[in-house]
């Protein structure tokens, strides 16, 4: 592609890669990147002497572990993960369930980091995986805390289904992220496989806006949904302080 700055013709080259496409030949790279092989051959040997890419023994092209190097200062990836483990740990001990941490990404939430519990759910989580806001658990309570004009710009957007339980409908998801914000968790049922539930709730930051979303996936049958509730909430919760977040002091009693 002629028409694409070199800064471009990198970042297409690294976004070739995903996880469907983890390793990928030349040809591969030059083909999904809509370079030709011989800047793509050119670019490629660029990153990969500075450790973005790396060959195997079959010349196969990795991601490199400089870009993983790079990741862990961001303070919404590794850096935020860090931090939240420790409750991350806390409420799978708890629950024994399957625990995930993920942030908003524009339209999409992007999983940090996935504990997988003893509960086989459809949905295969990894991190760094993208699903739209509106069709995890995590993914809602992230939206309903977002500005009131990004709200109603992502509701009256193509809605994606995933089962006939997705939140498709725009005035539905408007009752659900209301619904959110009132009772402080996010219940999603079935929206992205048949067989699941997840109880989610907001993490906040210094000065209270929310900044990730940690939840718990069970199996939608025989799901104890009202159990789950303050577990996840209590985690979300010691994120939060931990990330500087301090809660509003109760107002005193009258007549003291």
């Amino acid at each position: 592609m002629t028409s694409l700055s070199a800064p471009d013709r990198l970042l297409a080259v690294l976004a070739a890669f995903d996880h469907e496409h983890p390793a990928l030949s030349l040809t591969d790279i030059s083909r999904r990147a809509g370079l030709s092989l011989t800047t793509a051959h050119r670019l490629v040997g660029a990153l990969s002497d500075w450790g973005a890419l790396e060959r195997d023994a079959d010349g196969i092209y990795h991601v490199g572990l400089r870009l993983w190097e790079l990741a862990a200062l961001s303070p919404r990836g590794l850096a935020l993960r860090q931090i939240a483990l420790p409750y991350l740990e806390d409420l799978y001990e708890a629950t024994h369930e399957n625990v995930q941490l993920a942030v908003r990404d524009g339209s999409e939430v992007v999983y940090i980091e996935w504990i997988s519990g003893r509960s086989a759910v459809g949905v295969k989580i990894q991190v760094g995986a993208r699903w739209p806001l509106h069709a995890t658990g995590v993914g809602l309570a992230l939206l309903a805390h977002c500005e009131p004009a990004f709200q109603e710009a992502y509701c009256a957007g193509p809605l994606a289904g995933f089962t006939p339980h997705t939140l498709t409908d725009p005035a539905a998801l408007r009752r659900a992220l209301a619904e959110v914000r009132r009772s402080g968790v996010a219940v999603s049922v079935r929206q992205i496989t048949e067989d699941a539930l997840s109880v989610a709730a907001p993490v906040r930051g210094p000065g209270g806006p929310v900044s990730a979303a940690v939840s718990v996936v069970v199996p939608e049958q025989g799901a104890q949904t009202p159990a789950l509730i303050p577990a996840v909430r209590l985690a979300a919760r010691g994120i939060s302080r931990a990330l500087g977040w301090q809660p509003e002091p109760s107002p005193s009693p009258s007549g003291g």
